[in-house]
This record gives C-alpha cells, structure tokens and sequence, in this order.
C-alpha cells in the first residue's frame, strides 16, 4: 500500500514530469517552488540526481527498492512506497522532530523518477533479501 505524499508536493512532481516530457527540463518557477517546499534538501537531491545516485533494484517477484548514494560516500536503502530512508536526517528530522517532509534522499528518488534519470538493477530475489539484510546488519 503506498502512502500518498502531500497534495501540493504530488501535484509539483506531476507539473514537473509533464513539463519534462514537453520540452526535457524543469521551469525554474517549480524548481523555486521545490525550493520553497523542502529547502536546501532541493538542492542537494537535484545534486544527487546530477549525479545519477539513484538506483532502483528489482526483482522478478516484483519487489523493488532504491539505493542512493548519499553526498557522503554511504549508501542507504529507501522505499519510495511508504517514504522510509535508511539515513540519519530521516530518522531525526522525518520522524523524530517532523520538521521535514522527506529527506534528501527520498527526494532524489522522486525528482529522478520525474526526469527520468533512475538507474535500473534487476537482481534476483535472494539477491535483493540479502541487500536488505545486510543493510539491516549495518544500521544495528
């Protein structure tokens, strides 16, 4: 079940992924409205997205997970189904304080879905439990 981000955030990534398909780029007035929305985590998703960082991997059961390659160096596992990143500043500024809607991460993952710029990994099932179990291993 997927959890629906907010209705202005939904329609924002919707006028930007029409605005793609019509001419391959981003108005400047979303990306100030992206800016307004989420701050400079806009900035430093468009710089991972740049930096094709994201990578959404597959399985033939249907699963499927992203992993962005955080500005760091350290890779975390996001859901995109129910908006959960692995990272610290989901944990505190997500979770904990609810001061922010999405992490930098997650908001790679949206904008790379919206410019068409996602990576693409198909693993095999076992593959993809061992990926998560080794992140889970890692955050314990």
């Amino acid at each position: 079940m997927a959890v629906a981000l907010p209705a202005v955030v939904e329609e924002l990534l919707s006028e930007m992924a029409t605005a793609v398909k019509e001419s391959a780029r981003i108005p400047d007035e979303h990306l100030l409205s992206l800016k307004f929305i989420f701050g400079s985590s806009a900035i430093q998703a468009l710089d991972l997205v740049d930096r094709q960082s994201i990578t959404l991997i597959s399985s033939p059961s249907g699963r499927h997970v992203y992993q962005v390659l955080g500005s760091s160096g350290k890779t975390y596992t996001c859901l995109a189904s129910c908006h959960y990143c692995s990272c610290p500043a989901f944990a505190f500024s997500v979770l904990r304080k609810g001061d922010s809607l999405l992490c930098k991460h997650l908001l790679a993952i949206y904008l790379s879905q919206v410019m068409r710029t996602c990576q693409q990994l198909s693993v095999s099932d076992k593959q993809l439990t061992d990926l998560l179990l080794i992140e889970k291993k890692q955050e314990a």
